[in-house]
């Protein structure tokens, strides 16, 4: 009877969700798809264009009754729709007998200078807009955003399949999607309200907001932020439009008539206004381009609709479509305003036309604009509070009347659909198992406890041998005002325990002032960083990695105890005040000794250092987003610049500790788009230490020992073969994403993407400490004749989640044990 139900449920919504659905696929007379086709339903602005295979869907709230098909080179062609639903339709179109001028002009390279679309864009350019709230001194407007995610492809093999034995009530209200007219089923829906306040006189922004209701499944707050990240918000008129880290060409580009072929195909009144329609289709496969059509005012030459699809030979992992659209109110020559911003993709393993994904949808409604009211400057330094409990507690009446676009009765089941869920066992074990591969953690949620992380459960080094490690921490909600955590571990071949535990809490949540503490007793590779670690529970991966290069027995036993205050006075300016006491020794001193000169110790020399420090450090973040209120935030961008200050004071006699110094250390951390040929990753790190100081508390230029690539290191030194009081360094790394592979025949297919890689670093060593450290087993040298440098070539999207590194050392080769060539290489699940 369910099943039943089921067919009959999907075909009712077949039916009466939409008054006109069509999809099939064009060919030519040889039976050869034909892309970016132009669809259109007749008489009428509503259309699209064929994808890569030549297939279609098109559908619309209105009834017609006929598409015309049409493409240059071929005679255009008029359909009757028999019924309202017209799926797997097959239109054949015939290559046109008389040579048209447009032939010649639209085929291939196109001549920018006799093509009517190109004489059209290049208006556009002349009055190219900026969007109109920036056009008056105060601006205001309501904002609606609605997030969704859909299981789409469901057929009845799916529903059948053991996989959702027992959970077939899910598939009772089933819709088809009106881009890509697949059925999907709703999982997840996340609602949001508010005000925007502007003052472009002071270059002020706010937001109000107002409400917020979501499927309430817990970490719906990293879901949000992971859509958020994906979907950041964009200008068409730009030259490039960003999208899942990436830059594709916007097809109102100032390059676009290199990179895309336009043709101008129609004409028509939108809104009493008459508009040119231009279809868009990329020269070349492969690059990060759209293909599509838009609207365009014959006088204003303002966009008054757009849509934008990526092509399916776009360099771009686990997503099988994405598709944009925007809606434009044009209010006069100077002035157009966002009315609604639509974005679809499809997250796949495959990108094949049957293989089955998630669809993840943002719209955003803006409506109520108001222009020219004044407020002043104090009103917009009281930002309002986005985790408010009122602001989640809206009821139907709000909702009613804050939503800019309706929720069909397929999106209005998710909230009572979701309840259900929740309580079936068989879901929660599946909502468990992702939610553990994605933490890391297993929560239990008896006991407010999460247990790991699993990724750490194993490692290797050459003191410890094989190391096991479990831990746990607490956890109420992705809100928590405190947060404890700890970890214990043993070494097979040492026989020793080790631990870390924690404390973080929340004392006043406006100014974010945190106070955390805590201890830890283990073994670390300190060679890696040339900051001084402070985080009791973190281990970098050359302290347990299970291959190494050379001998990776510089290992230090450290017992380190802090306590930290932190606060948040500025928005993405933090300050840290705290203290920490450590004690560092060799963990294997017959191969690397910590030994120094003591004059109070009996024999004149020490192995182990007692330290206690007092640190300040300032970091500045600009334009860092974050979700969440809780000790422990989430972060939703990584396009930001980062910025560290640092300031440490060694003091002597303080518990037994050693020596008194003053270290300054500033880093600064930018990555850059560039455009549509990638991104690059720049920082520099400067750094003097003051006083004299042994080995262990010296700056060692970072190296790498381990087979994994790893930014801000050098992959070609090993640990401690440069140590300096006084550094330099300077990592830049660029990824192509695959804009040079592109243009190789071979290669196109495959996907890869170019990785270059340059890095240098100059220091210095003062005599004092040279003889501080001279009873040392290991040399001690600084790059202060010369600038140390390497340069790599990397290789990265091999089988989509594959990156390997060639590693070159520039100079230097003289030092004992000299690597000049490395290999390294990373795993991961890159969009």
């Amino acid at each position: 009877m369910k099943r039943f139900l089921a067919v009959f449920f999907f075909l009712f919504f077949l039916v009466v969700s939409a008054q006109t659905k069509v999809g099939g696929i064009v060919l030519d007379e040889s039976g050869d798809p034909i892309a970016f086709a132009n669809i259109i339903f007749k008489n009428s602005s509503e259309g699209t264009i064929t994808n890569d295979n030549g297939r279609f869907y098109l559908e619309s709230d209105e009834t017609y009754d006929t598409i015309k098909v049409s493409f240059i080179g071929y005679d255009s062609k008029e359909i009757e729709l028999p019924q309202k639903v017209n799926y797997g339709m097959e239109v054949v179109l015939v290559e046109s007998t008389e040579q048209l001028q447009e032939v010649v002009v639209y085929t291939g390279k196109q001549s920018k200078k006799d093509n009517p679309a190109i004489d059209i864009l290049r208006k556009i350019w002349a009055k190219k807009r900026e969007n109109g709230v920036r056009m008056f001194k105060q601006y205001e407007y309501d904002k609606y955003e609605k997030i969704e995610f859909d299981l789409n492809t469901i057929d009845s093999a799916l529903i059948q399949s053991k996989l959702f034995k027992g959970l077939e009530f899910m598939f009772d209200d089933l819709d088809t999607s009106r881009i890509t007219g697949k059925t999907y089923l709703p999982f997840f829906l996340n609602e949001h309200f508010s005000k925007i306040y502007g003052d472009n006189s002071i270059d002020k922004e706010k937001e109000d907001v107002l409400g917020n209701k979501s499927s309430g499944f817990e970490g719906n707050q990293s879901i949000t932020a992971f859509v958020e990240d994906l979907y950041s918000d964009y200008n068409i008129y730009d030259n490039y439009l960003r999208f899942f880290d990436k830059s594709f060409t916007s097809p109102l580009s100032k390059t676009g008539i290199d990179t895309y072929n336009y043709v101008l195909s129609d004409s028509t009144f939108i809104d009493n206004k008459w508009c040119y329609n231009i279809i868009y289709y990329p020269r070349r496969k492969n690059e990060l381009t759209f293909k599509g059509d838009f609207w365009v005012n014959d006088t204003t030459f303002a966009i008054k609709k757009i849509n934008m699809q990526v092509t399916k030979s776009a360099n771009i992992n686990w997503v099988k479509e994405i598709y944009i659209e925007q809606d434009f109110e044009v209010v006069s020559d100077s002035v157009f305003l966002l009315k609604r911003d639509y974005m679809l993709s499809d997250f796949a393993f495959s990108k094949k036309e049957k293989s089955r994904g998630v669809y993840g949808k943002r719209t955003t409604v803006f409506d109520n604009y108001k222009f020219n009211t004044n407020h002043p400057e104090e009103f917009y330094k009281s930002e309002s509070d986005p985790y408010d409990p009122r602001v989640f507690a809206r009821d139907s009446t709000f909702w009613k009347n804050a939503r800019l676009e309706t929720l069909n009765d397929d999106e209005s089941g998710i909230f009572k659909l979701l309840d259900t869920l929740k309580t079936v066992p068989k879901f929660r074990t599946y909502y468990d198992i992702v939610s553990i591969l994605g933490s890391g953690y297993v929560e239990i949620d008896k006991w407010n406890l999460d247990i790991g992380d699993i990724y750490s459960t194993f490692g290797y080094n050459d003191a410890e041998g094989i190391r096991l490690r479990g831990g746990a921490r607490t956890y109420f909600g992705q809100n928590d005002p405190w947060r404890l955590e700890g970890y214990m571990a043993y070494g097979f071949s040492d026989r020793k325990f080790k631990h870390g535990f924690s404390g973080k809490f929340l004392l006043d949540r406006k100014s974010r002032l945190i106070v955390s503490g805590g201890n830890r007793r283990d073994i670390e590779q300190l060679g890696i960083s040339l900051t001084s670690t402070n985080d009791v529970l973190g281990r970098s991966i050359a302290s347990s990695s299970l291959v190494t290069v050379g001998s990776n027995n510089r290992l230090t036993n450290i017992n380190l105890s802090t306590l930290n205050f932190e606060m948040e006075p500025v928005k993405n300016f933090r300050i840290s005040l705290g203290g920490s006491f450590r004690t560092l020794s060799s963990a294997l001193p017959d191969a690397f000794n910590l030994d120094y000169v003591d004059l109070e110790s009996p024999t004149g020399i020490s192995s182990e250092v007692k330290q206690f420090d007092l640190n300040t450090t300032l970091i500045y973040t600009p334009g860092k987003r974050t979700i969440g209120y809780g000790v422990e935030r989430v972060n939703i961008n990584d396009d930001h610049s980062t910025l560290v200050l640092n300031y440490t004071k060694g003091i002597s006699g303080f518990l037994e500790s050693d020596f008194d110094y003053e270290r300054i250390q500033f880093s600064y951390r930018q990555p850059w788009q560039i455009g549509g040929y990638g991104r690059l990753t720049s920082s520099v790190e400067l750094g003097k230490t003051f006083g004299e100081v042994p080995l262990s508390l010296l700056s060692v230029i970072p190296g790498n020992q381990t087979l994994f690539s790893l930014y801000n290191v050098f992959p070609n030194l090993d640990f401690y073969e440069f140590v300096t009081d006084t550094y330099a360094t300077v990592h830049l790394e660029h990824n192509f994403n695959g804009r040079l592979f592109s243009r190789i025949p071979l290669l196109r297919k495959l996907n890869l993407r170019e990785i270059v890689g340059l890095r240098g670093a100059w220091g210095q060593l003062s005599d004092e400490n040279i003889a501080l450290s001279a009873p040392s087993n290991i040399p001690l040298m600084a790059p202060e004749d010369q600038i140390y440098w390497e340069y790599s070539f990397g290789v990265g999207n091999i089988f989509k989640i594959l990156r390997i590194d060639f590693n070159f050392r520039g100079n230097y080769l003289d030092n004992p044990d000299a690597r000049p060539f490395g290999i390294t290489g990373t795993f991961g699940f890159n969009f």
